[in-house]
């Protein structure tokens, strides 16, 4: 299983931003994909995620309203489309994979997922 974020970069706050995430060696459209991020000295976050059967989406509550993120398993690929950004999304953002399921942010939280690749760096000034 191979990850590989893209799309990040510096912009200034109220800007937008997708992140792409590529996956290979595995059945793309079978797996949950999620986005954590993790901000200098803080703990690792969920962000989101997009479930494989259905394309269920979860969102944590910071970014809710603001990213969406969705899938398109014809080019093994999924998104994060970040918008009215501000200072406090400045993180690395991975993204991740799993067989199963979270079922919720906070769920995704505790537990993780299996494969995670490396990370783009998102830098929001203000």
């Amino acid at each position: 299983v191979q990850l590989q974020a893209s799309g990040g970069g510096l912009v200034q706050a109220g800007d937008s931003l997708r992140l792409s995430c590529v996956g290979s060696g595995f059945a793309f459209d079978k797996y949950a994909i999620g986005w954590f991020r993790q901000a200098p000295g803080k703990e690792r976050e969920a962000v989101s995620c997009v479930t494989a059967n259905d394309g269920s989406t979860y969102y944590a509550t910071s970014v809710k309203g603001r990213f969406t993120v969705s899938r398109d398993n014809a080019k093994n690929t999924a998104y994060l489309q970040m918008d009215s950004l501000n200072p406090e999304d400045t993180a690395v953002y991975y993204c991740a994979a799993d067989l199963w399921n979270p079922g919720s942010i906070t769920t995704m939280q505790h537990a993780g997922m299996d494969h995670m690749g490396k990370g783009t760096l998102v830098t929001v000034s203000s």
